[in-house]
Parts: structure tokens; sequence; C-alpha cells
């Protein structure tokens, strides 16, 4: 589909990430029960896939599952599992025609066994692609991440692979789940709620956060695009002030 005439196709951002909430308070309201709103969900997430690919995003990180999910009711935890295996299974042929490539960050080994067997799989025969990278955050924490790089680290500098002094942002960046992909530009969250839920803590540090009240299950490819135009409206500064921005 063509860009609106409202968006700049150079100044798209390069990488987008989404906390994909509401899906269970929309359920809620239509009197169903919340994996109805999940299932309603995966209609957006194909809506707004194929849209970035449209705009040119280079990376959307769309927030799928996080550790603390897995507190959720069983009932509940099962169908997201099921939905997001069939996801995979339906959306493996388009993927590979519109050059998408599928990455993955979290602790994927906590995964059930046949979905962590699909998504690893779809990953591999995605792995060349090119046009759009889709990455699913997957029994997902930023603190976890932030744990799990720091004793990484800490093994080198203990076995003496490392000096402290060489600890860094560049270092840290590297030993992070998203230490192949660019910093999120834009941050969306949709349903209503303005808080970044343990989300890509370290790499957001500077992008630009977009809170919508449209649940999840609405969010499709016109939201997306009025969130492109917003984040398109701001000055992103990165501390200095207007005129050094300005003045290059």
């Amino acid at each position: 589909m063509p860009i609106p005439d409202s968006i700049d196709p150079e100044s798209i951002p390069r990488h987008v990430a989404i906390i994909m909430d509401g899906n269970g308070r929309w359920a809620k309201r239509q009197g169903k029960p919340r994996l109805f709103g999940h299932k309603n969900g995966v209609n957006s997430v194909q809506e707004v896939v194929e849209c970035a690919g449209d705009l040119g995003v280079e990376v959307l990180t769309l927030y799928a599952f996080s550790t603390e999910n897995w507190k959720r009711p069983a009932d509940e935890v099962g169908g997201l599992m099921g939905l997001l295996k069939i996801y995979l299974q339906k959306e493996l042929t388009k993927m590979v025609k519109n050059s998408i490539r599928l990455t993955c960050i979290g602790n994927i080994a906590k995964l059930p066994k046949d979905v962590r067997e699909v998504l690893e799989n779809t990953m591999r025969q995605t792995a060349t692609n090119t046009k759009l990278t889709l990455n699913l955050a997957l029994s997902y924490g930023g603190r976890a991440e932030m744990v799990r790089a720091i004793r990484q680290i800490s093994e080198e500098v203990c076995n003496g692979d490392l000096e402290v002094s060489a600890i860094d942002e560049t270092l840290i960046d590297s030993h992070l789940y998203t230490a192949e992909l660019p910093d999120p530009d834009l941050l969306i969250r949709t349903g209503g709620e303005a808080r970044l839920s343990n989300f890509l803590l370290w790499q957001a540090s500077y992008a630009e956060i977009y809170f919508t009240d449209t649940m999840w299950p609405d969010f499709r490819r016109d939201a997306f695009c009025a969130a492109i135009e917003e984040f398109q409206s701001r000055e992103r500064r990165f501390g200095k002030t207007s005129a050094q921005v300005e003045s290059g």
C-alpha cells in the first residue's frame, strides 16, 4: 500500500519497538475471555508488520511475552504459546516472500519445546531476508537482560580476559540480546498505560515514546502511521539544545 502523503519517507525511524497492551481489557469490554483479545491482537501484528515493511522501517520489535507473563494463569499462558506457534507456522511463507527476517530476544529456553522448535525453524529459514527484521521479545525482561550481560562481563574479568577499565557502553551493548540491532528510535505503547514495563530499559534511553489509548486489537495501519507522524514532528536532541541541533 502507498505511504500516506503526511509521512516523510526520508525520516522513517530505523527501529520501532511496541508494547502491545490492551488485549485482555479489549476482550473484557466485549464480554469475552482474555484469549479472544489475544487472538484479535494477532490481526494487528500482521497489519503493523506489513505497514512497517511498506514504510521502510528496518527493525520492528514486538513485546510478545515478558518474564512476568509466566505468572499469568496456566490456561492463558498455554493459549498465548499456541497462538505464537500458529502465527509462526502461518506467516513463514509470507515472511520469505516479503523478505522479512525473524529474530528473537529473551530466554527462549523457557518456551515449550514445540513452540521453540517452530520459532528456531522460522528464524533459520528467514535468516538471509533483508527488507525488515521482525524481532520478537519472548520470555524477555529488561532487568534480566542486564543481569545476564553483567554476569557475562564479570566472567570475562574473572577469567582474566577483560580489564575492568575496558568496560564501557559499547561493551555492555555487545552483551545484550540486541547487540546486532540499532537502538529503538520510537517506542510505542498501546492500551492507555504510560510505563515501560521492563522493556528495553537500556536500549530505549533516547527513544521517542508514544503512548496511545488505543487497545492493541484496534491498533492497525492508520494508528501505526499516526505514531510515525508524531515521531516525525518531534525534535530529537540527544542532550543537546535546540540551537546546537540546528547548527549541526
